[in-house]
């Protein structure tokens, strides 16, 4: 028999159902699907917990359609991804991508927040000195890929330069290296090419052909305001070089867009957030440490 998806819609696991036996009105399985979700809200509530409790926290978040806002058209909103210490990940939803969304979960928090560019994390870490804000390098790296037709051989100096810091991280993986001898590894390596890589940023921004809606300009001007919070990985070993070991984790959401493309109420948004929470600490993911209430 089938196993029931997280990303397929009631309709059609209905009749997935059906053709192996089993006859199941769509009704009955939306409220059981319901239900589901209101026993993992406990589960889903201690994983949010344990990624709060981090070192270091990375954040991101992804749009999607929930609510009807009119005849034909659905409202926009957000699942908010919390990707902690342990490889657990924790979502909630909201309507907006304000940051006062996630701003009450994050007034206790003392730690890293890994983030990629979007300047209202900024302005959230500014208020909280115990955060540090580090950002993500694939981020940056993806404004200079947007400018290669245009600044072909700058853009192939930039991709280099930023190539040779993920083979640090490579090797890094390779040597299974760890706490301060990662750091140190880092501070050998790593740093003289960051170096290296910010004085050739701020050289080509010196440029005088370089109009602004040049895209060189928007990457060379994207890494110049983030100098600070790209440099953070390079003094904690706790922190990845980029976010892609969240945007792993919260592919389960752009994925299961294709199938059910929209929730229909915003309350069903909050339900599906507690599936791919618990789904990502079953065995192949995640730590298996983390402690329910009974």
């Amino acid at each position: 028999m089938p196993l029931p998806s997280a990303s397929l819609p009631s309709a059609p696991e209905t009749k997935r159902l059906e053709a192996s036996g089993i006859t199941v009105s769509r009704g009955t399985l939306t409220n059981l699907e319901q239900r589901a979700g209101d026993l993992l809200r406990p589960v889903a509530s201690v994983v949010l917990d344990s990624c709060l409790e981090s070192q270091t926290l990375a954040l991101d978040e992804t749009p999607t359609k929930a609510g009807l806002k009119s005849k034909g058209k659905m409202k926009k909103g957000y699942f908010w991804c919390f990707y902690g210490d342990q490889d657990e990940i924790a979502f909630i939803y909201s309507n907006s991508r304000s940051c006062d969304v996630i701003e009450p979960y994050l007034k206790e928090f003392e730690g890293v927040l890994l983030t990629d560019g979007y300047p209202g994390y900024d302005s959230l870490c500014s208020k909280y000195p115990k955060i540090t804000h580090a950002e993500c390098w694939t981020h940056s790296r993806r404004y200079f890929v947007k400018a290669e037709k245009v600044e072909p051989e700058a853009t192939k100096e930039a991709l280099k330069q930023i190539g040779a810091l993920y083979k640090v991280e490579d090797d890094i993986r390779r040597q299974e290296l760890e706490g301060d001898t990662l750091r140190d590894y880092r501070q050998l390596k790593a740093k003289p090419l960051v170096d290296q890589f910010f004085e050739w940023n701020r050289e080509q921004l010196r440029r005088l052909d370089l109009v602004p809606t040049n895209p060189l300009s928007k990457a060379l001007g994207y890494v110049h305001k983030r100098e600070t919070e790209l440099q953070v990985y390079l003094n904690d070993p706790t922190v990845a070089i980029d976010t892609n070991h969240l945007e792993r984790g919260l592919r389960c959401i752009p994925m299961g867009r294709k199938n059910w493309m929209f929730c229909w109420t915003e309350e069903r948004c909050g339900q599906c957030c507690r599936v791919p929470d618990v789904d990502h600490q079953l065995p192949a993911g995640g730590n298996r440490s983390l402690q329910i209430p009974g």
